[in-house]
């Protein structure tokens, strides 16, 4: 089930960076997992954080599609439709080489029209003005000036973009430094822990404008682990 409203409002006033430290201090998966690495790009990064559960589907932009194809564009449509709000898109450009962007000002536009709020793709995007009067989010490995070959080729799946699996459903948090996947056990813990970070860091801030600030005196505020 989704989170609450005041819950999921929480989380978007929180920055990308201090969601991956507040899910660290839970201890539910590695560290390293669950995060994007610096492939990402955030193209609109004044539109601040996309948060919302992942819709995922697979593209293939670097060659042309068989003239079978393996799933209905009309079938994905609806399953994005149909899935609980809010919601964001997820797709992994099978393609070695991204050979054209699956995003633009249409997809961009048709996935409004179905309630996504932005879409995270290892696959490249363009018609950037276009896409950012629309309010709709683009993550990506790059732009590119042609669509080339992309066309979809399956959807809710588990996908891997920038060294991070996103299941179906998963609650996807991202800005301009990246993205985070919330794990749904903690989710609704994450703020708060998020703010005992801030506190505790904040401690730490203020020393180090202070003019008693010491090492010894700063050495007390940092764990040993850092």
């Amino acid at each position: 089930m989704p989170l609450p409203p005041d819950k999921l409002e929480a989380l978007r006033r929180i920055p990308s960076p201090t969601i991956a430290n507040a899910v660290e201090t839970f201890g539910v998966r590695p560290r390293g997992e669950g995060v994007s690495d610096t492939r990402i790009q955030c193209q609109f990064p004044e539109f601040g954080v996309l948060l919302g559960y992942a819709c995922t589907a697979t593209i293939v932009s670097g060659k042309p599609a068989l003239k079978k194809r393996r799933v209905s564009r009309t079938d994905y449509w609806a399953y994005t439709q149909r899935f609980a709000l809010p919601k964001i898109t997820v797709v992994q450009d099978l393609s070695e080489v991204p050979g054209g962007a699956y995003w633009g000002e249409v997809n961009s536009s048709i996935h409004l029209a179905l309630g996504s709020r932005g879409v995270v793709t290892n696959g490249s995007v363009r018609d950037l003005d276009e896409v950012r009067a629309t309010g709709f989010h683009l993550f990506s490995s790059g732009v590119s000036v042609s669509h080339g070959f992309a066309h979809l080729e399956d959807f809710q799946i588990t996908v891997k973009i920038f060294g991070m699996t996103v299941h179906p459903g998963d609650l996807v948090h991202a800005d301009r430094h990246g993205a985070v996947v919330i794990p749904h056990e903690i989710a609704g813990e994450v703020a708060a822990a998020a703010s005992k970070i801030d506190r505790d860091e904040r401690k730490m801030l203020d020393l180090c404008r202070s003019p008693s600030f010491s090492i010894a005196k700063l050495d007390k505020l940092i764990s040993p682990d850092y």
